[in-house]
């Protein structure tokens, strides 16, 4: 029996030959798939609780599209281990921190700023908005104080998610890891006293739920300098345990926002998770005609999976009100099996659109980083990398 050995590597692992590359991908486009999956449920069908003997499709659908609070924590541990494995490994390079800085705010805003205008014309075509007079008050979702507090990470610390687009709760968490990391960092390996305070004072500002779960992300970044040597049965018993706890915790354990009630739960999660994406870091058969067409699909859903993720809740909004001005129908029955088509009908409509907005934003921003670095920084540092991140 193979014995599983523990590597502490000098480099995050962030090659794109190895198994656990292909299940990021993949893992990426499915947890956006399943967020936006649970909300468009949960916007068009009642909750399962609530319907007396419901059809067993129904119970199926509520089942599967249940795990929407699991797929955010993934997305905090796969943003650690490539955004915070990034920074790993280039610390210590010329104007290392100001290219994480532009990265970080091209990543965001290429697909933020364009999405609050799509936010802005759906309000302005369904009445929820005046386009005649500008509001300032943070208390209203669609004023100008919530668009630039959402553009800051600062939508459910200081104002509500812009166009009461409800999922942008977590990109507050993933704006504020990204600069709590680098001053981390900085503080650990400098012990310069101005970063460290910095860094207790955001800690202590910032909710207390959303300072927690900074230590989910951390563990993503750590766990991107493990690698661990083991066989298939190794690989397995993690599988076999992480799969019936997830169950259990998608029945028993605390599924709202990223919450105190909820971090012992993910925290055991994220453990066994990234254990088995450290086992995972094995090269792949390039030739296998498999393999080649598992890349395809899981490259193509992650490639605009943070696309998904931000305007899929406008376009539901947008279904809601289609339906209930033209067809006088804003719910669907959980007993009628016609209706459980015309919600896989909506979801292939958000996805998409969500990959058409994707075409014409996220994928340009490559070229949006490298016109920002050739502004801000000399021309050395702005070529210093040459291939597209996809992080």
């Amino acid at each position: 029996m193979r014995t599983s050995r523990i590597h502490l590597l000098p480099n995050s692992q962030l090659g794109e030959d190895t198994w656990h590359s292909l299940l990021i991908a993949f893992l990426r486009g499915m947890a956006a798939l399943q967020v936006a999956a649970a909300h468009l449920r949960n916007e068009f069908f009642p909750g399962l609780r609530l319907v007396e003997n419901p059809t067993l499709w129904y119970q199926g659908l509520a089942f599967f599209t249940g795990f929407a609070h699991q797929a955010v924590v993934l997305f905090f541990l796969i943003s650690g281990w490539l955004v915070g494995g990034s920074l790993f490994n280039k610390l210590g390079q010329p104007d290392a921190i100001k290219l994480y800085a532009i990265d970080r705010v091209t990543r965001l805003w290429t697909v933020l700023l364009p999405t609050f205008m799509l936010v802005l014309a759906l309000g302005i075509v369904t009445g929820t908005l005046d386009p005649r007079s500008a509001d300032f008050s943070p208390a209203n979702p669609y004023s100008v104080t919530a668009l630039a507090g959402n553009l800051a990470g600062l939508q459910t610390v200081g104002v509500p998610q812009f166009g009461g687009n409800y999922p942008l709760w977590s990109l507050a968490n993933e704006t504020w890891y990204y600069i709590m990391f680098p001053l981390l960092l900085v503080s650990c390996s400098t012990r310069r006293a101005l970063p460290c305070a910095a860094l207790l004072l955001i800690g202590v500002l910032l909710p207390f739920d959303m300072t927690l779960y900074f230590a989910i992300w951390l563990l993503g970044a750590g766990f991107s300098r493990v690698r661990i040597d083991c066989g298939w049965p190794t690989r397995a018993a993690l599988l076999l345990m992480l799969a019936p706890l997830s169950v259990y915790f998608r029945f028993y354990g605390s599924n709202d926002d990223a919450v105190v009630a909820s971090f012992a739960q993910d925290l055991l999660m994220s453990v066994i998770f990234l254990l088995f994406l450290s086992s995972t870091v094995v090269r792949y058969d390039a030739g296998s005609r498999a393999v080649q067409a598992f890349r395809q699909g899981a490259t193509f859903f992650s490639n605009f999976s943070f696309t998904l993720y931000v305007v899929h809740v406008p376009v539901i909004l947008m279904l809601e009100w289609l339906g209930l001005h033209l067809l006088d129908r804003r719910q669907l029955a959980p007993d009628q099996l016609a209706d459980l088509g015309i919600y896989c009908l909506m979801l292939a409509i958000i996805v998409g659109f969500a990959y058409g907005f994707y075409r014409m934003f996220e994928a340009h921003t490559y070229q949006v980083r490298r016109w920002l670095r050739t502004q801000l920084l000399s021309d050395t540092v702005a070529a210093a990398r040459t291939a597209p991140a996809k992080h």
